[in-house]
């Protein structure tokens, strides 16, 4: 309530903060790693948004194995943390390194099963073409079930947690998988304060702590985009053509225009910010859980979830097509 309205501009003052700090190294600690750690981790972050379409007019981002470079950059990040806390030279910092590095590896796995999941069904890797097929610009037929051609409809009936409703657990897989690799509660083991201090950056201050905030919430967002993307119609409308009514014309622009580029935007960051909001949403109510039990919910309960979608994708392209 001190910062600005509402305390709306409390980030600002949080940054201008953090910048003015100083930057305080251990004695002890490996200098070479860790100050490129969060380096690392935060160019990991950032690579990952040079595959988001944000628009039908986002060309630049068509890459043939968007999911594929997704996956492995965001892998880098693990690198990073490792780094991070080996050259604190700080148990409690190596620890929280070590949970993180276990955390985020685990949970790759059913990430990865799911969203293989979601491939085959759209028959592409490219996140262009992934959301072009959920629309009502979509070069080829939007079936429902895989039998009735609703190209014409679009909105949120042509999402493909409807067109295909297994898809639909697997994006709660995704989500849960998703907490779990941003580190965030009930998944927040490596920075679990009670136990770690801070986990992995302890020993970080001023700027280096804050860019090691940045690409948390920036990974929030990052994998916020891809949910929406593979699971939620991408930057498509929400709103579907009912009979006379154009919904979904009025809300759509074609590809290679602004109207395009502007609409696709709008309802792409209104997607995601409905998933950081989820995230968000998760950390106010549930208390953290231990790291046998972390462990349990991913190799017990996920990855077999997540293999069991993945042979239903198989079947279902089989039997329909």
């Amino acid at each position: 309530m001190e910062v600005g309205p509402f305390g709306i501009i409390q980030t600002f003052a949080d940054v201008l903060k953090l910048v003015h700090k100083e930057l305080i190294k251990p004695t002890q600690a490996d200098a070479r790693l860790f100050w490129l750690a969060p380096i690392v981790v935060f160019a990991a972050v950032i690579g990952g948004f040079a595959v988001i379409p944000f628009g039908p007019a986002a060309s630049g981002a068509a890459v043939n194995s968007g999911i594929y470079f997704f996956l492995a950059i965001l892998g880098i990040d693990i690198i990073g943390l490792l780094m991070a806390g080996w050259g604190s030279n700080n148990k409690f910092a190596l620890l929280g390194a070590a949970r993180a590095v276990a955390q985020i590896v685990s949970y790759e796995v059913p990430t990865a099963i799911v969203l293989l999941s979601a491939v085959m069904m759209y028959g592409s890797l490219d996140l262009n073409v992934i959301a072009l097929q959920q629309g009502i610009f979509s070069p080829t037929p939007v079936r429902l079930l895989g039998l009735w051609d609703i190209s014409r409809v679009g909105g949120i009936v042509a999402w493909g947690i409807i067109c295909w409703p297994h898809l639909l657990i697997g994006y709660v897989v995704y989500f849960i998988a998703s907490l779990a690799e941003c580190n965030r509660a009930p998944f927040d083991l490596p920075e679990a304060e009670s136990e770690l201090v801070s986990g992995y950056h302890t020993e970080y201050s001023g700027f280096g702590f804050a860019i090691f905030m940045l690409s948390e919430y920036g990974k929030m967002l990052l994998v916020s985009l891809l949910a929406a993307i593979v699971f939620l119609g991408g930057w498509n409308t929400i709103l579907p053509n009912i009979g006379p009514l154009r919904l979904a014309d009025w809300t759509s622009g074609p590809s290679g225009t602004i109207a395009g580029a502007m609409w696709g935007f709008f309802w792409l960051m209104v997607k995601a910010c409905f998933g950081v909001f989820m995230q968000v949403w998760v950390r106010w109510a549930y208390p953290r859980l231990r790291v046998d039990q972390l462990m349990s919910l991913c190799w017990k309960y996920l990855t077999p979830i997540g293999f069991v979608l993945f042979m239903i994708s198989g079947i279902w392209k089989i039997a329909v097509v």
